[in-house]
């Protein structure tokens, strides 16, 4: 499809192309474009895709029965089928998020938290979820190829319903876990520490009470895009927000204008394109599948 933002450029300095709130809202937005090889990609659900800095190489989480970690590549324009990544194939891996440098990235998985162990049970939907545990594993690119998953530590993995992680320009990590009172999802920020992390604080984006999932966040933490069931959200309806951060607060999102209705956001590596699993599809396509839109052309105006 033509017209395609495939982010081949390297990353911006920390000045993102989105700093703050824009000037006015676009008249005229795009409408969701299908992520071109997805018309040639198999048929199930697919989210999350996460890119290398040039923008030849994605992973993405890829439901079709079983549930684990694809990537493809691109080369002279076309980009090539979708195999099962090098560290994922046996557990129910997903989410996987892409460090801004692309030296290492960050997924969820069921895998036991110790050798040996059990398919960890998560929780969301209101409800326990035996087998659909997460805690947080990261990779780290070594040469052409990758090491082997390291799961983050307990400060990070605190129990094992943990999902949707992103990675900021230093190494902090957002995620969101269930609210201790309400259960429902809530986005928490862990601070990068040396080779560690300080204690996850839960962000003013979501309250507990309306939930809040799916973080995307600028490498300078400028701003995030991120999933949310709350106005002018109607019932079991996940529509795509946005918040800036400003003086070291973040702004109170705002629904992207004209409204989105979608999950597992991501961002490429320029900023410049948001994308986002929806239902769609033709035919036979019907699952959810990876859409994009520009993303300034959808950031509302306020503030």
């Amino acid at each position: 499809m033509p017209g395609i933002v495939l982010a081949l450029g390297a990353l911006p300095a920390l000045a993102a192309t989105l700093s703050g709130p824009p000037d006015s809202k676009a008249t005229a937005a795009p409408s969701r474009m299908l992520f071109q090889p997805e018309a040639a990609w198999p048929d199930g659900d697919d989210s999350a895709p996460a890119f290398t800095p040039d923008g030849k190489t994605v992973f993405f989480t890829h439901r079709d029965g079983a549930i684990t970690i694809m990537m493809a590549t691109l080369q002279d324009g076309v980009w090539s089928k979708p195999r099962v990544a090098p560290f994922s194939g046996k557990w129910r891996d997903i989410e996987p998020a892409m460090a801004p440098d692309g030296s290492y990235l960050v997924f969820v998985s069921n895998r036991p938290a110790t050798a040996g162990g059990e398919a960890l049970t998560g929780y969301f939907g209101g409800q326990s979820q035996p087998g659909k545990g997460g805690n947080i594993w990261r990779v780290d690119r070594r040469g052409d190829g990758w090491g082997e998953p390291v799961r983050l530590p307990d400060i990070i993995n605190s129990h094992s319903a943990i999902y949707s992680p992103a990675v900021a320009g230093d190494g902090s990590i957002y995620f969101n876990q269930p609210d201790p009172v309400t259960k429902k999802s809530h986005v928490y920020r862990a601070q990068a520490r040396g080779a560690g992390f300080d204690a996850p604080v839960a962000l003013s984006i979501s309250d507990g009470t309306h939930p809040g999932y799916d973080v995307a966040v600028a490498p300078d933490e400028s701003f995030l895009v991120f999933s949310a069931n709350r106005p002018p959200a109607s019932t079991n309806q996940s529509l795509l927000f946005i918040a800036y951060r400003k003086n070291g607060t973040w702004t109170e999102p705002q629904a992207l204008d004209p409204q989105l209705e979608g999950i597992e956001a991501r961002l490429s590596p320029d900023l410049k394109t948001l994308y986002f699993e929806a239902d769609g599809g033709s035919g036979a396509k019907t699952h959810g599948r990876i859409y994009q839109v520009p993303l300034q052309a959808y950031a509302p105006s306020h503030g």
